[in-house]
């Protein structure tokens, strides 16, 4: 498999990362973390979902016994913006093979009420003690190598502060999905990329988190304009990512009633499927 593109001359290592520090949780308490959001990882002026993922998996791991998350489920209730927040933990229960938690986030409204803005409820266990027995009949995507698909940098160039999230990635789309950039959306409800972190950092079962929700929405090749915020987004990470860039698959079947779901997959450098989820998400119509 091709390298990620662009490769920084000096790659960041997992634990020493942008990706790590901004996802970095601070014990205040037991089951109480503090944590400064990030504006680097916004879109438009909202926290981007798979980022928020990544910061209560982070915080979760460090409740849970188990090392690893397999299953989580989040609602978003309200929309995070960069700044102070705190993440409120606890654990459900604990077996030999899995544990279950659950973690909040909260932050402060313009009146200093305390407002929760996610709702996550998880099981972790511990990826390098599964079988190593695959029956499947899920098949890679077939996308362009890399040097045939298109990246941020590609397009022209973005309004100020409105997808910081993409300086942080290296993101190659198909330019099958790329329709609603020429102004003729597809109408397929398809978006397909190479994924990786722009600093090189190699991929986990957190960054895992963020690729299920850091490409374009699906929505764009259905013929549809702005934010699309997510409603609740449930992820199973399946595997450890090989090293090298994923490839991530995101298909939407049916938008009705302004809610569509975006259903994804993410393989790795072996061919592996390693991460799935499914998000019910808002669009806007008209």
């Amino acid at each position: 498999m091709p390298e990620a593109a662009s490769a920084p001359a000096v790659r960041a290592t997992i634990g020493d990362s942008e990706f790590d520090r901004d996802t970095a949780v601070t014990p205040r308490e037991p089951g109480v973390y503090d944590i400064d959001l990030s504006a680097g990882w916004t879109i438009i002026s909202a926290v981007n979902g798979g980022y928020l993922l990544a910061v209560l998996g982070r915080a979760l791991a460090d409740t849970l016994p188990h090392p690893d998350p397999f299953t989580l489920s989040a609602h978003y209730l309200t929309a995070s913006q960069p700044g102070p927040a705190v993440v409120r933990t606890q654990t459900v229960r604990t077996g030999r093979t899995l544990s279950t938690g659950q973690a909040s986030l909260f932050q402060r409204d313009a009146q200093g009420r305390e407002v929760e803005r996610i709702r996550l409820l998880a099981s972790y266990g511990d990826l390098d003690a599964l079988p190593d027995d695959v029956r499947t009949s899920a098949e890679p995507p077939a996308i362009p190598p890399m040097d045939q698909c298109f990246g941020p940098e590609d397009g022209p160039a973005p309004v100020d502060g409105s997808s910081a999230i993409m300086d942080r990635l290296m993101l190659k789309l198909d330019p099958s999905t790329l329709g609603w950039a020429l102004g003729k959306p597809s109408g397929k409800g398809e978006m397909r990329a190479w994924f990786g972190l722009a600093d090189g950092r190699e991929h986990d079962p957190l960054s895992l988190l963020l690729a299920v929700d850091a490409l374009p929405p699906t929505a764009f090749e259905l013929g549809l304009k702005g934010w699309v915020p997510t409603v609740e987004l449930t992820v199973h990470v399946r595997s450890r990512p090989a090293p090298g860039p994923l490839r991530v698959s995101i298909t939407t079947r049916n938008l009705a009633g302004g809610f569509l779901e975006e259903d994804a997959e993410v393989w790795d450098s072996a061919d592996r499927l390693v991460a799935q989820s499914r998000q019910l998400a808002r669009a806007r119509l008209g």
